[in-house]
C-alpha cells in the first residue's frame, strides 16, 4: 500500500519538475556516458561502464520512487480549511518573549520543508 503525501501546489510542481529534470536531462547523460564507455572497448575490465552502469540504476530508482510519490500526491485545498484550528498551510507568528521578535511560518508538510532554511535562520 502506497503513503499518500500531502503538498501545496508550489511542492508539487516542484517535485515534478525535479522527476522530469531527471527523466529528460539526467537519464539521457547517464545513457551517453555508458555509450562512451562501451566504446572503449572489453566491458569486463572497463570501470568507467560499470560506474555508468551503476549511477543508471540509482538514478532508474530514485525517479521510480519519485514516480510513486507523484502518483500518491494528494494537493492541500485551502478553500476547505478550517481557521480555528492549525492544519497544514496554516500560518502561525512565534513570538520569543525575551525580546519580542515575532517569525511567521508557514506549516507545511514533513516531506516538504525545508529545515536547512530553518537551520539557517536560527544560527543567524
Amino acid at each position: 500500500m502506497s503513503q499518500i503525501n500531502y503538498y501545496t501546489a508550489e511542492g508539487l510542481q516542484k517535485l515534478k519538475d525535479e522527476l522530469n529534470h531527471l527523466r529528460t536531462v539526467e537519464r539521457p547523460s547517464i545513457s551517453e556516458q555508458i555509450g562512451e564507455a562501451r566504446d572503449k572497448g572489453d566491458l569486463s575490465e572497463n570501470a568507467e561502464y560499470d560506474a555508468a552502469k551503476e549511477a543508471q540504476g540509482i538514478l532508474e530508482m530514485k525517479i521510480s520512487k519519485m514516480e510513486a510519490i507523484v502518483a500518491n500526491a494528494r494537493l492541500i485545498d485551502e478553500t476547505h480549511m478550517d481557521n480555528s484550528k492549525v492544519f497544514i498551510l496554516s500560518k502561525v507568528k512565534i513570538r520569543n518573549m525575551s525580546n519580542a521578535m515575532e517569525i511567521e511560518y508557514t506549516l507545511v508538510a514533513e516531506n516538504e520543508a525545508d529545515i536547512k532554511a530553518h537551520r539557517l535562520l536560527q544560527e543567524k
